[in-house]
């Protein structure tokens, strides 16, 4: 090191010489710690935004009969489907006979149907997987990657020092 640090000139030198290498460098493959901070920067700014859209608002009537009726179609068709092995049961000839007429339902409409039902639960999915908690604690007795990682760990701590 002491013939290089001869030749270029000192420590300083060094320094600036590696500084200039990194710029360099960033022109071609962009910084992945900037480029993370900044999403994360507009990911918190967005969030924030979305908060203070419905920091005042309460629910009325209308919102409240909205989300009762979003939360019959589940049980309705878990009831539904029950309720077609009583039917059964009760009336087997009547049964057999709207199941032979359901034969005649063309295959297109049954994928329409699957679509419809699938989508509805998995819209419904989506927005409780997206209404989570951020700091879910993991399930008791389960051992997380999260736990024996220290790097992450240290990245999460940086990141609430950096969060207002």
């Amino acid at each position: 090191m002491g013939l290089i640090d001869k030749v270029l000139g000192g420590g300083a030198a060094n320094t600036a010489l590696g500084q200039t290498a990194t710029r360099v460098a960033e022109v071609f493959i962009p910084n992945a710690t900037k480029k993370m901070l900044a999403a994360q920067d507009a990911y918190m700014a967005a969030i924030d935004e979305h908060g203070i859209e419905f920091k005042y608002a309460s629910p009325g009537r209308f919102d409240r009969l909205i989300n009762g009726l979003n939360r019959l179609p589940r049980p309705m068709l878990a009831m539904g489907t029950m309720g077609l092995f009583v039917y059964a049961m009760i009336d087997p000839v009547s049964f057999a006979q709207r199941m032979v007429g359901l034969n005649y339902v063309p295959e297109p409409l049954w994928w329409l149907l699957a679509a419809i039902v699938g989508f509805y639960f998995g819209a419904r999915e989506a927005h409780y997987f997206r209404a989570r908690p951020v700091g879910a604690p993991p399930r008791s007795g389960v051992a997380s990657v999260r736990d024996a990682n220290p790097a992450l760990e240290d990245l999460r701590a940086f990141a609430q020092e950096q969060s207002p």
